[in-house]
């Protein structure tokens, strides 16, 4: 006899976000995504466990061949322990293999890309960072972003009011 299983698909995948950087969508064009693993200390994960994170600020640089996401801050729990000295912004490593940092170096200096955080997420219990290659969009790109996004609603409303 097969039990329901209580949890999600992603779930039972072995993957679930943490936290989302919707304004990223918004101000950058996404040409590519990439998977990267984060170098965390304990009472970051304890903290990501808990939800006490905000990539908003967050971006991504490239330093010694090496990616390293900056400002996006962990807040430690009010449990972290006495003997370590939290710090909620301090810079972490991002972990992807060499041919891929390679190639987005590239494109981050030759064609005025940029690499931007999109979400935070557990996969196999271990914390992985969704990168994107964007460009920036343009202030009447982001006003067409809006008006689909408008549009969008106010099509789904006409349909939920005439399926009552």
């Amino acid at each position: 006899m097969a039990t329901k299983s209580s949890k999600s698909p992603k779930e039972q995948s072995g993957q679930s976000r943490i936290a989302d950087n919707k304004k990223a969508i918004f101000n950058y064009a996404i040409e590519e995504r990439f998977e990267a693993g984060m170098v965390l200390e304990g009472w970051e994960v304890k903290a990501l466990r808990e939800g006490k994170v905000q990539l908003t600020d967050g971006y991504v640089v490239v330093r010694n061949g090496e990616l390293f996401l900056i400002g996006c801050q962990i807040n430690p729990l009010n449990t972290a322990s006495s003997h370590v000295s939290p710090d909620s912004v301090r810079t972490k490593k991002l972990l992807l293999n060499k041919d891929e940092i390679r190639r987005l170096i590239g494109k981050v200096e030759q064609k005025g890309f940029t690499l931007v955080p999109l979400n935070l997420h557990w996969r196999n219990g271990k914390v992985k960072c969704e990168v994107a290659l964007g460009k920036g969009k343009a202030e009447h790109d982001k006003r067409d972003t809006i008006k689909d996004r408008e549009g969008k609603r106010e099509v789904e409303r006409a349909m939920k009011s005439r399926s009552r």
